[in-house]
C-alpha cells in the first residue's frame, strides 16, 4: 500500500498519539483538534516548523511501525532523522551482508545508479523539449564506479538545459533552489523509509562516503529519484512568476510520490520503486540477485502541459 506523507507546518501545533491515530491539535487554550490520520497509513512525518511540539509516546509509536520522523531546517532541508532500530525481520543478517560487501560490489552498484539517473535526466529532458542526446550519451560511457565523475558532467549540462543558463544548484538559495530542497526532503524521507523497511543501515553506503552524513545510504538510492521531483519543479516555474514553497506548491511535490514510473511489470508509484530498489539491494547483498531493482528509462506516462494546479 502506498501511504501518506504529512507535514506540520505551522508553528501553532502540537501532535500526539492516541489510539492508534496520528492527531494534530492547536497549542492555543482552546486546543482545538485539527484533524487524526491513522498510524498504519502514514509513510513518513516531515516537521518543517519551529513551534511545534509533540510527544514522545508518538515518537516512539512511530519508530515501531518504521515510519521516518525528519526534521527540517529553515531551507526545507532535513536537518536530522529519527527512524527505528529494528525495521525488517531479517535485519542482522542483511545488516552483517552490507557489513561485509566489498569494494568491487559496490563500485557496479554506483554505476548502475548513475546510468539510470542519467537516462532519466534525459527523460525529463526530452519530455520539455530540451535537447536530451547529451546526458544519452553520457550514461553509455559511465564504467565501474564512475571514476570519470560522469555524475557529475552530466549535472553540469543538465541543470542547464533544464532551468537555463544562468541557474546555479544552491541549497542556501530561495525561489527554484528552495522548491528543489523541499522535494528531495520529501523523497530522502521516502526512501530513509524503504531503506529501514529492506533491514538495511541508512548510514552504510553504496558510494556516498561523507564522514558527517548519517544518510549515506539514503543519498546513494535517491539518485535515479530525483529528475521526477526536478520535473515537477520545472512545471512550477512556468506557472509562477516568482516560484516559492507555498502550501499549494509543497502539495504538488508531495504528489510526485504517486506518479507513475515504468518498471518491467507495468505502470508502479514512484514510492513503490524506492521499496523495490532498496529491497532489491538488500537482496544483492545476501547473494540472492545480481542487478538493482531500477525503473525503467521511460520517466513518465503522464506527461501534460504545465497548469496551475501542477
Amino acid at each position: 500500500m502506498v501511504g501518506r506523507l504529512v507535514e506540520i507546518a505551522d508553528d501553532r501545533r502540537h501532535i500526539f498519539v492516541m489510539r492508534g491515530f496520528l492527531v494534530v491539535q492547536e497549542t492555543g487554550k482552546a486546543k482545538v483538534e485539527l484533524g487524526r490520520i491513522p498510524l498504519d497509513d502514514i509513510d513518513a512525518v516531515i516537521a518543517n516548523a519551529y513551534g511545534l511540539s509533540y510527544t514522545n509516546n508518538l515518537l516512539v509509536a512511530l519508530a515501531d511501525r518504521g515510519i521516518p520522523f525528519v526534521l527540517c531546517a529553515a531551507n526545507h532541508n532535513p536537518a536530522g532523522m529519527l527512524w527505528p532500530l529494528d525495521g525488517n525481520h531479517q535485519q542482522a543478517k542483511r545488516f552483517d551482508a552490507q557489513l561485509a560487501a566489498k569494494k568491487p560490489l559496490h563500485k557496479r552498484l554506483w554505476s548502475e545508479i548513475v546510468r539510470s539517473k542519467l537516462l532519466h535526466q534525459a527523460s525529463v529532458l526530452e519530455a520539455i523539449g530540451s535537447p536530451s542526446a547529451p546526458l544519452t550519451a553520457l550514461a553509455k560511457k559511465v564504467r565501474s564506479g564512475d571514476p570519470d565523475n560522469i555524475e557529475a558532467q552530466g549535472a553540469r549540462r543538465y541543470w542547464t538545459l533544464l532551468f537555463g543558463a544562468d541557474f546555479h544548484r544552491d541549497r542556501n538559495s530561495d525561489g527554484t533552489n528552495a522548491l528543489l530542497n523541499y522535494g528531495y526532503t520529501v523523497l530522502r524521507a521516502a526512501t530513509a523509509r524503504a531503506i529501514v523497511a529492506a533491514g538495511l543501515h541508512p548510514t552504510l553506503g553504496v558510494h556516498h562516503s561523507n564522514e558527517g552524513n548519517p544518510m549515506r545510504l539514503v543519498d546513494d538510492l535517491i539518485e535515479p529519484f530525483r529528475p521526477f521531483m526536478d520535473w515537477q519543479v520545472w512545471r512550477i516555474t512556468k506557472v509562477m512568476e516568482k516560484p516559492s514553497v507555498t502550501p499549494e506548491t509543497k502539495r504538488a511535490l508531495v504528489r510526485v510520490l504517486f506518479n507513475d514510473m515504468q518498471t518491467d511489470i507495468g505502470a508502479t508509484p514512484l514510492q513503490v520503486c524506492l521499496h523495490r530498489l532498496a529491497t532489491s539491494l538488500a537482496q544483492v547483498y545476501v547473494g540472492e540477485r545480481r542487478q538493482l531493482d531500477l525503473p525503467l528509462a521511460a520517466l513518465m506516462l503522464n506527461f501534460t502541459t504545465p497548469n496551475k494546479a501542477f
